[in-house]
This record gives structure tokens, sequence and C-alpha cells, in this order.
């Protein structure tokens, strides 16, 4: 059973299924973790949302409601199949926010305000929006400053990965840079470079801790030769069962949650 909602939270339902779509105003964001995250920061506007009118109320989306309703978001309610003709990704679960985009510092503005122990992951042409965001979601569980990528090689904030990194993308500053010009920074800055590598010392015989930026490769190809001269260590991942890699947001999750368990070590 749907409880009851005073009149006032009750979103108005409007628009069938084949009623024409509203145009793309800004970013989409679909999936309830991802339209919570973005009302919960606060990084950004939230203009709309669409609600399933079949969704059951529980705990967790009378709070995004409430939330909507405290922001003045209006929520209209619409049947599922028009959320289907309206997702940009394929996975909604009920409910998709029309929002601004995010607005992203420089690496710059970055370093000048990241605290003294700043883990910052560079990601070499990752093509898959999905590694992306599992990037993201790692990055902001393990207290990441910010993910900088290309300026235009490789994914940058896709619906796609603002969805698979379940909020992440709402926390971590995505930062689009040339990846040399932000290495010379954080080298200048104070920071340690670590690149990732098959070949590289086992992750925990190296030194993870402290200001640091950790070099990621794309999915076909490690990090190119003109990142890797900059490194200062190079640390690899020791696989067992003859596999010669992992996916390229496993491997950063695995040196991600190394550092944190080395910082937490003391």
């Amino acid at each position: 059973m749907r409880p009851a909602r005073p009149a006032s939270e009750e979103p108005g339902r409007t628009g069938g299924s084949h009623a024409p779509l509203p145009p793309v105003r800004g970013d989409r964001l679909e999936g309830r973790n991802v339209v919570e995250e973005a009302l919960r920061r606060g990084r950004r506007r939230v203009f709309r949302i669409w609600l399933d009118a079949g969704a059951r109320v529980d705990d967790k989306l009378q709070g995004m409601l409430a939330m909507a309703a405290e922001q003045r978001v209006p929520v209209e309610t619409v049947e599922r199949a028009r959320l289907d003709r309206m997702s940009l990704t394929g996975v909604h679960n009920g409910i998709i926010a029309e929002a601004a985009q995010l607005e992203q510092p420089t690496v710059k503005e970055a370093i000048a305000s990241a605290p003294s122990d700043a883990c910052f992951v560079l990601v070499d042409e990752v093509q898959y929006e999905h590694n992306l965001g599992a990037i993201l979601r790692s990055a902001l569980g393990a207290g990441v400053t910010a993910v900088i990528v290309p300026t235009e090689r490789g994914k940058g904030l896709t619906p796609v990965v603002q969805r698979v990194s379940m909020g992440g993308a709402e926390a971590v500053p995505v930062i689009r840079e040339g990846l040399s010009s932000a290495l010379a920074q954080l080298q200048r800055a104070g920071f340690r470079i670590v690149t990732a590598d098959m070949d590289g010392a086992p992750c925990w015989e190296v030194d993870l801790t402290g200001p640091i930026a950790i070099v990621l490769g794309g999915e076909d190809k490690g990090v190119s030769p003109a990142l890797s001269k900059r490194a200062d260590a190079v640390v690899g991942i020791p696989l067992a069962g003859g596999l010669q890699s992992l996916n390229v947001s496993v491997s950063a999750a695995v040196l991600l949650f190394e550092r944190v368990r080395q910082c937490r070590a003391g």
C-alpha cells in the first residue's frame, strides 16, 4: 500500500507514455541513489523530477520527496513507459531528474583546497562509461580529492557515468584537463606520482600514504610513456591463476583501498 501524503507533497501526475518528451536541459540524473545524492549534497540545482506513478513510497523515497519539497523542486508522477522513453541510460529505477551541470574546479583550484594528505586519481583514456562510473564510486569511498581525465580523449561525466557512480559524481570532482599538465602541477605542489602497471612492485610494498597522485591507464593499454616517465614509483597488483590484468575500475579500487589500509595502519 502506498502511504498517503499531504496535498502539498503529492506530486502532480502529467503526461501519458506517448506525450511529447521534454527537451534535455542540463543533466539527466537516473536512479534513486543519483537523484538522492544530488538533492542531499546540493552542489547543483535540481530543476525537476519525474517519478513512476506506480512507485512504492518507502522511507528512502519519502526522504527524497521531502528534500525536493524543501528545495522547491517540482515532482511529477508519470507512467513508467514514459520514463523508459525519457531514459538516456536504459536503467532509471522509476525516477529521473533534470539538473544543472556540475561546476568542476581546475586542477590548480583542487590542489589549493586539498588537504595535506590528498589523493588524486588520473585516468588515461577510459572508453567505457561503466568503468569511469565505478572508479568514481570507489573514489568516493576512499576519500579521493578529485578524478582527472583528459580534455578530449576518453569519457566525461555522461548520464551513464553518473548513474553507475551511485552518487560518487556528486561528491568527487571530475576535472577535464591535459594529464601531463596536471601531473606537472601536482609534482610542483609536492605530490608523489605513482603509476599503475602489471610489472610494478606489489602495491603493499609501495608507500601509498601522504599526498599522492595515482595514474591509471585505459582499458586496452597501460599508462602512456609520456605520463610514465613522470612516475616516482610504479605499482602493480600481483595476480594468480595466470591472469594478466584486471579491469581498470577494479584496479583503481584495489589500489585506493590499499592506500586506505596503509593510512589507517599508520
